[in-house]
């Protein structure tokens, strides 16, 4: 009989062009994790200073979450809120231990399906903890056909690094989205 992998409270990082592919990964490791995730107007961020912002979403969001999980599709690495929920999720604290940290690439990535995945291509924040022998995070492609114990595992993986080498918080936080490049150039 195959182990059962524990259910982790876990926060799904995403842009908002691929809000149906968050719907469907919540939707779908539902009986297999539970969702810590912000939802569209839960954050009204009109007037709020930058760091009163990402303080909430760390805050509110992230403090309950285990892991954090990065749907990565061609625009994500260029999202403000993004980084800061990366930055966020890698801070360790008293009250807010640091969460496990994993990216899946969506199908409508440039580099989904490749044997070697473009680093400019994904959230800069997670790219520096995606490198090197033994990195702080993994990325993996959104499977196909869905394969939930399989998500499952990569969710629990990331929970158990979490206890392992710090991960890398060397990068300052974005100020702002980065626009004025193509969504599949990078941001390199």
């Amino acid at each position: 009989m195959a182990r059962k992998t524990p259910r982790h409270r876990v926060f799904v990082s995403f842009h908002e062009k691929d809000i149906d592919y968050k719907e469907r990964f919540v939707r779908m490791m539902a009986r297999r994790m539970v969702d810590r995730s912000v939802d569209t107007g839960n954050i009204d961020d009109a007037g709020i200073k930058t760091a009163t912002i990402r303080n909430k979403i760390r805050d509110d969001y992230i403090r309950d979450a285990t892991v954090t999980v990065v749907l990565i599709g061609p625009c994500t690495w260029q999202r403000k809120h993004v980084d800061w929920e990366i930055g966020g999720s890698l801070r360790d604290t008293r009250t807010n231990p640091r969460c496990g940290l994993i990216g899946i690439l969506l199908p409508n990535h440039p580099d989904y399906g490749k044997r070697r995945h473009n680093l400019k291509r994904v959230p800069p924040r997670l790219a520096d903890n995606a490198r090197g022998d033994d990195p702080y995070a993994y990325i993996y492609d959104w499977p196909e056909p869905w394969a939930p114990a399989r998500v499952a595992e990569w969710i629990h993986r990331a929970f158990v690094r979490r206890k392992g080498s710090p991960p890398n918080q060397q990068r300052q936080s974005f100020g702002r989205n980065w626009t004025r490049r193509k969504c599949n150039q990078g941001w390199g």
